[in-house]
């Protein structure tokens, strides 16, 4: 099944600020609902590769599906990107697989919206479920994605606030790189509560199509996560 869902929402930051924060993974991962960055990989080919889990609980079953994402296409001067991401039902219903296209666009000096557009193909038991659902629970999703992430930057700048009356502590020295670096960064961040499907989609929706939302959620992933 091939279905393209288009999504927005607003960083509450002038472009040139909130385009280095939604690019950085590991800063904005926590925002959204269910996700867990787990490790960055090196590819020689690709670049930097996201791997990660998102959680995900029907009524009293808990799962999880693993996937990961990875830039194609990245210009910091156009503020655009593109991902590829692909994600897998670990109890194997079904895969999924996305290009996913981001534009940042500044809509006045204070606020920055970014436009997605998700090309996504399912396949196995997952390919089954109707089309149109899974636009309305990612639109849901993106919604408390932002909420999250504006939430998150308004503590810092509180954060920042307080500690301008401080001294300055000494800056450290910056690590160097190694050449025994590894390829895999284990990444130690908060793990995530699974998504309630029954409240992101409604009982009777979520018990019809709660598999396909689960599995498709990965790589819609890196739609929040546009990292780098």
């Amino acid at each position: 099944m091939a279905e393209q869902l288009n999504n927005e929402f607003t960083v509450n930051r002038p472009i040139d600020e909130a385009w280095p924060i939604i690019t950085n993974v590991e800063k904005i991962a926590p925002c959204l609902p269910g996700a867990e960055l787990q490790e960055v990989a090196t590819d020689p080919e690709k670049g930097e590769v996201y791997r990660g889990v998102v959680k995900v609980k029907l009524g009293a079953i808990s799962t999880q599906f693993k996937g990961d994402a990875y830039f194609i296409e990245k210009d910091d001067e156009a503020h655009k990107a593109v991902i590829k991401g692909k994600g897998r039902d670990t109890g194997g219903r079904g895969n999924a697989s996305a290009d996913i296209a981001a534009q940042a666009t500044s809509i006045s000096p204070t606020a920055t919206k970014v436009e997605i557009t998700t090309d996504l193909q399912i396949t196995g038991k997952v390919a089954q479920f109707g089309r149109g659902i899974l636009g309305d629970v990612s639109a849901k999703l993106i919604d408390q994605f932002a909420t999250n992430l504006n939430e998150m930057l308004d503590a810092e700048d509180d954060g920042a606030a307080e500690s301008s009356d401080d001294d300055a502590a000494p800056a450290e020295a910056p690590a160097e790189s190694s050449a025994d670096e590894p390829a895999v960064r284990k990444i130690d961040g908060p793990a995530a509560d699974p998504i309630d499907l029954m409240d992101v989609s409604g009982g009777s929706i979520a018990k019809r199509i709660g598999p396909a939302i689960a599995a498709v959620l990965v790589v819609l992933f890196l739609l929040r996560r546009l990292s780098r």
